[in-house]
C-alpha cells in the first residue's frame, strides 16, 4: 500500500509547470517534434474533414438554398404587385383617354351644333337577345323624350323609344324594327351623279342594315355614303351619317335592288352618346 505525503504534490505541479511551458515555446516556434505532431495530425485527419465536407455540403447549400428561396418568393410577389399595379394605372390613363376623346368628338360634330343637344353615357345594352337596344343616364329631366335622334362621333346609333326622368332606352339602327329615311350618292340613268332618296331598316340578328325602295333605275356603288334625308315628317334632323354601302345587287327583271349598308357607329362599344332635338320645322308663309 502506497502512502502519498501532503508534501509529495509539489515537484510533480512543477514539473507539469515546466513541462507546459516548453511545449508551448516549442509550439509557437514551429519546430522540432510538436511541428511534426501536428503535419501528421493534418494528413491523418485531412480525409475525414474531406469526407465530412462532401457530406454536410449538401445539405448547408440546401439550407442555404430554402433561405435564398423564401427571399426571392418575397422579392418576385413584391414585383409582381408592382407590375400589376403599373398595368392597371396604364389601363385607367388608356381608358380616361379614350373618354376624353369620345367626348370631344360629341363637342365636335358638325351635324350636331345645336346647343340643346343632350349627352349622356351608356350605362347598359340590352336585356335580351333579340332586342338591339341600350340604356343611357339621361331621361325626361334632361329633355330627352321618345322619338329623338341619338347620335354619336360617327353617326347615327339609333333613336330614343321609352324615356323615364333620369333613363331612356335607345333603339339601335341594326334593330328590325328601326327605320330611317336617307339619301346617297348614285349615278342616273343619263350617267350623272344624283342623290336618290331610299328608307333604312334594319335586320333581325344582323349588323348592316338594309335599303329599301330605292329607285330601280340608278347605279349605286359599293362605299358610297348614306345619311338622314331630314324629312319633314322626321324628327332626324338631316345629313346625320349612317353608313356606306356594303353590297348591292340587282337581278335582271327585278325593280328592288339589295343594297346593305354597314353602320359607321361601331354598335358594340358605346360608351357616350347625344341625343339631338327635334328639327324646327319651318312653316310656309300664309
Amino acid at each position: 500500500m502506497v502512502v502519498y505525503r501532503r508534501g509529495s504534490r509539489r515537484p510533480i505541479v512543477i514539473l507539469l509547470v515546466i513541462t507546459s511551458i516548453a511545449l508551448i515555446t516549442l509550439d509557437v516556434r514551429e519546430a522540432g517534434p510538436i511541428t511534426g505532431a501536428k503535419g501528421v495530425a493534418r494528413d491523418v485527419l485531412s480525409p475525414v474533414a474531406s469526407a465530412a465536407d462532401r457530406v454536410f455540403s449538401p445539405v448547408g447549400d440546401w439550407i442555404g438554398g430554402v433561405t435564398r428561396a423564401g427571399s426571392l418568393r418575397e422579392e418576385n410577389e413584391r414585383l409582381e404587385r408592382d407590375l400589376a399595379e403599373a398595368r392597371g394605372s396604364d389601363a385607367q390613363q388608356e381608358a380616361l383617354a379614350s373618354e376624353n376623346r369620345e367626348l370631344k368628338e360629341l363637342l365636335d360634330l358638325p351635324f350636331a351644333e345645336d346647343s340643346d343637344a343632350v349627352a349622356a353615357r351608356v350605362v347598359s345594352g340590352a336585356p335580351g337577345n333579340f332586342e338591339w337596344t341600350v340604356q343611357i343616364d339621361k331621361g325626361t329631366g334632361s329633355g330627352v323624350t321618345d322619338g329623338l335622334a341619338v347620335v354619336a362621333g360617327d353617326g347615327l346609333v339609333g333613336t330614343v323609344v321609352d324615356a323615364t326622368d333620369d333613363r331612356a332606352t335607345v333603339r339601335l339602327v341594326k334593330d328590325p324594327q328601326f327605320g330611317v329615311g336617307v339619301v346617297l350618292e348614285a349615278v342616273g340613268a343619263d350617267g350623272e351623279n344624283t342623290r336618290t332618296s331610299g328608307f333604312a331598316v334594319g335586320r333581325t340578328g344582323e349588323d348592316r342594315v338594309r335599303l329599301n325602295n330605292v329607285d330601280p333605275t340608278v347605279q349605286v356603288t359599293e362605299g358610297a355614303f348614306v345619311w338622314t334625308s331630314g324629312a319633314s315628317s322626321s324628327q332626324f334632323p338631316g345629313n346625320i351619317p349612317v353608313g356606306r354601302v356594303a353590297r348591292v345587287d340587282k337581278r335582271a327583271g327585278e325593280l328592288q335592288q339589295d343594297i346593305l349598308v354597314e353602320p359607321l357607329v361601331d354598335l358594340d362599344s358605346l360608351e357616350f352618346v347625344k341625343v339631338l332635338p327635334a328639327p324646327t320645322l319651318v312653316q310656309a308663309a300664309p
